[in-house]
């Protein structure tokens, strides 16, 4: 598949608190073709730990890291 499915863009953040259900969207999304882009980012906003994860489509990933 050259494109994302469902009208999802080539290139997405996700973030949320640092949580199962987090690491589910991330593995549903690389389940899905796309693959993680860069290192993750950490911050903790008073309250819980929150997790950003860049991630690609695979079709366009020349110099995913």
């Amino acid at each position: 598949m050259s494109v994302p499915p469902e009208g999802l863009p080539i290139y997405r953040v996700l973030t949320g608190p640092d949580d199962a259900a987090f690491c589910h969207r991330v593995s549903d999304a690389l389940s899905m073709g796309y693959v993680l882009h860069g290192s993750p980012a950490v911050t903790f906003n008073g309250q819980q730990v929150i997790v950003a994860q860049a991630i690609i489509w695979s079709a366009g990933a020349t110099s995913a890291k």
